[in-house]
């Protein structure tokens, strides 16, 4: 590490890498660094941060999102953003927040992404100034924001960001808003009939992470 380079806080370590806040002459910014990375793991830790990298490229420019500094196949280094986790500061009855949200997730989709893991609270942020901010794009998927599959994934998006806003601010989800929530996609169903027992065994029985699958310390 150059000495101009130095860690002020470590902020999240598993078993795909260390994530910690840095400074260097420029200022503020988020590593992860997969050189603790055990080995039977460092192909798919290579392969997520590589993956956020690609991801990072397409938002490049797009405000209340990180931007890619440097990605050298271990260490990923991204813009900081000053903000805490939506658990960590609830949006109550905060529609301004939620209007900005899905804006801010629409201007996302249209560059062709889409994130895939915003049912975690923890991957949505409120920024000092109150605006919403995302992170965390190593599920991230990239495509023709016209095609079928995409709009798929754009829509999974939306309803994780309805759930939370059924959870902060209930009183103003609209009727067209209420039916997107009830309207669920095979995607959906298959995951939680294959996919999500086959994370929870492999987060909590061999990773041994107890974080709520990112939604905050649990009560």
């Amino acid at each position: 590490m150059s000495s101009d380079v130095i860690e002020v806080a470590a902020l999240k370590a598993d078993s795909f890498g260390r994530i910690a806040l840095m400074r260097d002459r420029a200022g503020l910014f988020v590593r992860r660094d997969l050189g603790h990375v055990p080995w039977w793991l460092r192909v798919p830790a290579w392969w997520l941060a590589r993956r956020e990298a690609r991801a990072l490229q397409r938002v490049d420019g797009l405000e209340a999102t990180p931007q890619l500094l440097r990605w050298d196949g271990r260490r990923l280094d991204r813009s900081y953003l000053d903000g805490a986790a939506m658990y960590q500061r609830p949006p109550h009855g905060d529609l301004a927040y939620f209007r900005q949200a899905r804006r801010l997730l629409q201007r996302l989709h249209r560059r062709g992404l889409a994130h895939n893991d915003l049912a975690k609270e923890a991957n949505w942020l409120v920024l000092v100034d109150g605006r919403p901010a995302i992170i965390d794009f190593q599920l991230a998927t990239r495509g023709d924001p016209r095609s079928r599959w995409m709009r798929l994934l754009a829509r999974e998006d939306l309803r994780h960001l309805l759930k939370h806003k059924r959870t902060y601010c209930p009183q103003a989800l609209t009727p067209v808003e209420r039916r997107v929530l009830k309207r669920h996609s095979w995607l959906r169903e298959l995951w939680f009939a294959t996919g999500k027992p086959v994370y929870r065994f492999v987060t909590r029985r061999i990773l041994h992470w107890e974080d709520n699958e990112g939604q905050g310390p649990k009560p």
